[in-house]
C-alpha cells in the first residue's frame, strides 16, 4: 500500500473563536421557541421535523439527537415522530436565576450525514414565588425629634421571579404616624421606605408595632409580610454619613477566605456614645452572598469562596447606625474577576472505534469542547498528533469532526490512539486530554504469497505410499479468514500425467504426499503447480511450480542381452571392452573375465577362484 503524503511540522490547531467568527459569516441563526416554566413533563414544544423540513422518520434513519448544554438533559426528541417533548418540569429560577431573558441552548446533531441545528428554549416566567423578607421582624429606633416627612429606609423582599411577576408594591398596616412609599432603583428593584406623617412622643408611646406587606405584580398578586418594630428614642440629631455614597471594587474569585474586599468609612458629627457608629449588611441580596462586614472597622471581607461562572457580580448595601438609632447607607458593588480556573471539557456525541482499511475520509468521532471561563480564557484550540493519519474539522460552533487523512492500511497499522488535546488560551493555560483508541479493521486486500518462488523436491523409487515427500508454505498478511489458506493441485499441463494417482496435497498445512511407489525407470521426474486461495471475499489466490525428482535406487541387475543363455557361443565375444567386471562375494580380484550366464568358469585364472560361480 501507497505511504500517506507527508504532512506540514506544523501542529494542527483550531481556535474556537475563528469557529465562532466563521459561523457568524455563515449565516447561521438558532430556531427559537417559547413556553412558561413549570411545564409539566411530556409537553410537546413543536413538531421539530416539520419545522426543519424533515419527512416523517428522516431524523431516525439519520440518526438525529439533542444534546444540550451542561449535564441536565430538559429535553427528549422522538425521532421516529420528529417531535421535541419536555423531558421534565422546568424552573426558570432554578435554571437562569435573574436572568431574563431565560434561554435554553441545545443543538439538534445528525449523524448520517453530518449536520447541525442550533434551537434555543426560551421559559416564561410565571408568579410562582411569593415575596419573602430577610428577617420576620425589623426593628427602627426613630428619634422623638424626628420631623414629619423624614424618610426611614426598609429593608426589601425578596421574589425569585422576574418582571411583573416580582414585589411591585410595599403597604403597611394603619396607624397614626406612619405611611409607607414604594421607591423604584435603577435596576427594576423595588425598595420601601417608611415616612413620618406625625411627629413621635416618646413619653405617650415609646414603642408601635406595624406590619409591612410586599406585593407583587401577578395574577392574582402574591403576598409577604414582616414586623416592623418603632422604639421611640431622645434626641439624636445627626446621621451617620459615608464618605462615599457607592464603592466599586473588583475582586479575583481565587481569593483565599477572609480576604479583604473593600473598607467602608461613615462618620457622625455627634458627641459621645451619639457619634459612635456600627456597620452592618443592611441589604445585601440572598443569604448565600459570600461577604461579611467588621461593625467596628467597616471592613468587608470573604466569608465564602467566589466563582465568576456561577455569579459574576455582587451589589450590596451597607449601613452605619448610631447608638440613638440614626443610620446612613452606602452602596457597594463588587465585579468579580474571572481567573482561569476550568480546564477545557470534551464531550463525544459519536464515536467509531473500528474503522475498515482502504476507507478514505471515514469519520471516526464527532465530540464539542467547552470552557465556562471568560475571555483568553474560555478560548480554546483543538489539536491532535502531527504524524498520524488524522485531521480534526470544525464543523458547527464548538463541534469538531476526527475524520481520517486518505485511506488507512491494516498491515502496517492495525490500532491507532488517537490523544485529542484541548488548550485555553488564559496563563496559566489548562489543558485536557482525551484519547480514542481506533482498530483498523481488515479487508481482502492481499493474495497469498509463497516463501519460495518454486519447490524442487526428490523421493527415492520404491517408496511406500502415503510417504510425506514436503511440504509447501503460503502466508498471508490479511487477517481472520482472509487470511486463511486453502492449498489445492491445479491440472497438470501434461495431459498424459495421471497427477491425482502420484500425489495428494493437504489443503490445510500444504503437506505433499506420494500416493504410491514411483518407479525411476519408468518416471524420472514429472512436475505441478500448487495453488494457495484465501477464505476472503472476494477469494484471492497465488500459484506455484513444484517440480519432483524420482531418485534412481539399484533394484535391476544386469541383464545381458545376447548370446541367450542356451547358446554354445563363447562369452567373450560379444561383451565390450569395458564392460564391468562381476564378482560374487569371495571371488578373488584377479579374474580378468566376467562370468557369463551358464559359465562356470572365471577364464585363464579359474584356478585362483575357488567359490563356486566366480
Amino acid at each position: 500500500m501507497e505511504t500517506a503524503p507527508a504532512k506540514s511540522t506544523e501542529k494542527r490547531q483550531v481556535v474556537f473563536l475563528a469557529i465562532l467568527l466563521l459561523l457568524w459569516e455563515s449565516g447561521s441563526e438558532a430556531i427559537l421557541y417559547s413556553m412558561p416554566e413549570e411545564t409539566e413533563s411530556g409537553y410537546l414544544v413543536t413538531d421539530l421535523a416539520k419545522d426543519l423540513g424533515f419527512s416523517i422518520g428522516e431524523m431516525a434513519t439519520r440518526g438525529a439527537r439533542i444534546h444540550h448544554r451542561g449535564n441536565k438533559e430538559l429535553l427528549q426528541l422522538d425521532t421516529e415522530t420528529g417531535n421535541l417533548l419536555l423531558k421534565e418540569k422546568l424552573d426558570r429560577e432554578e435554571l437562569c436565576g435573574e436572568t431574563d431573558p431565560c434561554v435554553l441552548h441545545f443543538q439538534i446533531i445528525l449523524e448520517n450525514p453530518v449536520q447541525f441545528f442550533q434551537t434555543d428554549l426560551q421559559l416564561t416566567d410565571i408568579n410562582d414565588h411569593s415575596p419573602e423578607f430577610p428577617h420576620r421582624e425589623m426593628l427602627l429606633k426613630i428619634p422623638e425629634s424626628a420631623q414629619p416627612g423624614t424618610v426611614f429606609p426598609l429593608k426589601a423582599a425578596e421574589d425569585p421571579d422576574i418582571g411583573g411577576n416580582a414585589v411591585q408594591n410595599y403597604t403597611v398596616s394603619p396607624n397614626l404616624h406612619f405611611h409607607v412609599v414604594t421607591h423604584s432603583l435603577t435596576d427594576g428593584s423595588k425598595n420601601p421606605e417608611l415616612v413620618l406623617d406625625r411627629a413621635l412622643d416618646r413619653e405617650e408611646q415609646p414603642e408601635l408595632t406595624l406590619t409591612l406587606t410586599a406585593l407583587d405584580g401577578g395574577t392574582p398578586p402574591r403576598s409577604g409580610i414582616t414586623t416592623v418594630r418603632i422604639e421611640v428614642v431622645d434626641i439624636n440629631d445627626n446621621t451617620p454619613q459615608f464618605v462615599q455614597s457607592l464603592y466599586e471594587v473588583q475582586v479575583p474569585e481565587n481569593s483565599p477566605l477572609n480576604a479583604l474586599v473593600v473598607r467602608v468609612s461613615a462618620t457622625d458629627l455627634d458627641a459621645g456614645i451619639n457619634g459612635d457608629v456600627a456597620y452592618s449588611l443592611f441589604q445585601g441580596g440572598r443569604a448565600s452572598q459570600p461577604f461579611v462586614i467588621d461593625e467596628t472597622t467597616g471592613e468587608i471581607r470573604l466569608k465564602r469562596a467566589l466563582d465568576f461562572e456561577t455569579t459574576p457580580y455582587y451589589k450590596i448595601e451597607i449601613a452605619a447606625t448610631d447608638t440613638g438609632g440614626f443610620s446612613g447607607k452606602c452602596s457597594v458593588a463588587i465585579q468579580v474577576v474571572d481567573v482561569n480556573d476550568n480546564a477545557p471539557k470534551l464531550t463525544i456525541s459519536s464515536l467509531t472505534s473500528s474503522i475498515p482499511e482502504n476507507t478514505p475520509d471515514a469519520v471516526v468521532a464527532v465530540f464539542s469542547v467547552s470552557d465556562p471561563d471568560s475571555g483568553d480564557n474560555g478560548r480554546m484550540m483543538c489539536s491532535i498528533p502531527n504524524e498520524l493519519p488524522f485531521l480534526l474539522k470544525p464543523t458547527f460552533e464548538n463541534y469538531y469532526t476526527l475524520v481520517t487523512e486518505g485511506a488507512l492500511d491494516r498491515e502496517s497499522r492495525a490500532e491507532y490512539n488517537i490523544i485529542i488535546s484541548v488548550s485555553d488560551m488564559g496563563t496559566p493555560r489548562l489543558t485536557t486530554q482525551h484519547t480514542i483508541a481506533v482498530q483498523v479493521s481488515d479487508i481482502n486486500d492481499n493474495s497469498p504469497a509463497f516463501t519460495q518462488s518454486s519447490y524442487t523436491l526428490s523421493v527415492r523409487e520404491n517408496n511406500s505410499p502415503a510417504l510425506h515427500i514436503g511440504t509447501i508454505r503460503a502466508t498471508d498478511s490479511d487477517s481472520g479468514s482472509n487470511a486463511h489458506i486453502t492449498y489445492s493441485l491445479l491440472p497438470p499441463n501434461d495431459t498424459q500425467l495421471a497427477l491425482n494417482s502420484l500425489v495428494s496435497i493437504n489443503a490445510d498445512n500444504g503437506q505433499l504426499f506420494a500416493l504410491r511407489a514411483l518407479d525411476y525407470e519408468a518416471l524420472k521426474s514429472f512436475e505441478f503447480r500448487v495453488a494457495a486461495t484465501d477464505q476472503g471475499s472476494p477469494a484471492l489466490s497465488s500459484q506455484v511450480l513444484v517440480r519432483v525428482l524420482v531418485l534412481d535406487d539399484n533394484d535391476n541387475a544386469p541383464f545381458v542381452l545376447y548370446p541367450l543363455q542356451n547358446a554354445s557361443a563363447p562369452c567373450t565375444e560379444l561383451l565390450p571392452r569395458t564392460a564391468t567386471l562381476a564378482r560374487t562375494p569371495g571371488c578373488h580380484s584377479s579374474c580378468s573375465r566376467p562370468r557369463s550366464p551358464g559359465c562356470s568358469a572365471c577364464g585363464r585364472t579359474m584356478a585362483r577362484c575357488a567359490p563356486p560361480g566366480c
